[in-house]
């Protein structure tokens, strides 16, 4: 290949170890796509939060906490990926797709500008991904840990509809809007993914939460590190007073 050579390119569950491209020039990459299987399980969940919150916890792939599983139903992990890719890679926003994979299987994949594409399959356990974190760049023997490719029938990817995933749409707004915008992001989603968690607010009201806190929070620039932590203190205040008008109780209560 042509050109200096770049750190590897990839995203989802397995992208620690990228998708085996630990020298490319990335003026060859037309595209990287990350899959999420999460949304899919849950994707029409709505109403009271009680009544969604187990389900919306049941990924139907990956083991993983509270939190990050929620951020998979919601689509919001995948904007973190869009933003932190447009970050590390160089990549324009509009060369970062999400697209609902069910199956889990390939993690990510990277088009390059001739069509040819290379994808990141692995098993869904983060044991491999943390493993390639500590042995790289070096590779280690997994102990048996691999994908059973005898067992796969299909791969399925879906596109993502912006009116069922509001919070992936955000999250490019927060990038595109750059500043204070994508710390408000992450601030609000953990405020609003906790009342979630506690039955204080519903599925839906997830995105309703992070869309009014990004309205309402000031644009600033980070000039120092006290920039940032007063950024997410002032985003964590809005979304708590938001979470108070969306709970189902403030809702009763009117």
């Amino acid at each position: 290949m042509g050109g200096a050579a770049e750190p590897a390119v990839g995203l989802g569950g397995g992208a620690v170890g990228g998708v085996g491209l630990d020298v490319v020039d990335v003026a060859t990459v037309g595209r990287l796509v990350a899959g999420e299987a999460g949304a899919e399980a849950v994707s029409r969940l709505d109403g009271p939060a009680g009544g969604a919150g187990e389900q919306a916890l049941a990924h139907p792939n990956w083991r993983m906490g509270p939190r990050i599983t929620i951020d998979s139903a919601t689509l919001v992990n995948k904007g973190f990926e869009v933003i932190e890719a447009r970050w590390l890679f160089d990549m324009q926003p509009d060369q970062i797709d999400v697209v609902i994979h069910p199956q889990s299987t390939i993690h990510s994949m990277v088009e390059f500008v001739d069509g040819s594409i290379l994808a990141q399959l692995g098993p869904t356990d983060m044991r491999l991904p943390i493993q390639y974190a500590l042995t790289y760049p070096e590779r280690a023997a997994s102990n048996g840990l691999g994908l059973d490719i005898d067992g796969l029938r299909r791969l399925d990817f879906e596109k993502v509809s912006s009116r069922r995933f509001p919070c992936l749409k955000l999250a490019r707004q927060a990038l595109k809007s750059g500043g204070a915008q994508p710390c408000a992001l992450n601030a609000a989603d953990e405020v609003a993914v906790a009342a979630f968690l506690e039955r204080r607010l519903d599925f839906s009201g997830i995105g309703r939460v992070i869309e009014r806190v990004l309205e309402r929070m000031p644009r600033t620039a980070f000039r120092v590190v006290e920039d940032v932590i007063a950024a997410d203190g002032e985003a964590r205040r809005l979304a708590r007073e938001e979470v108070g008008r969306y709970s189902p109780r403030a809702a009763v209560a009117g």
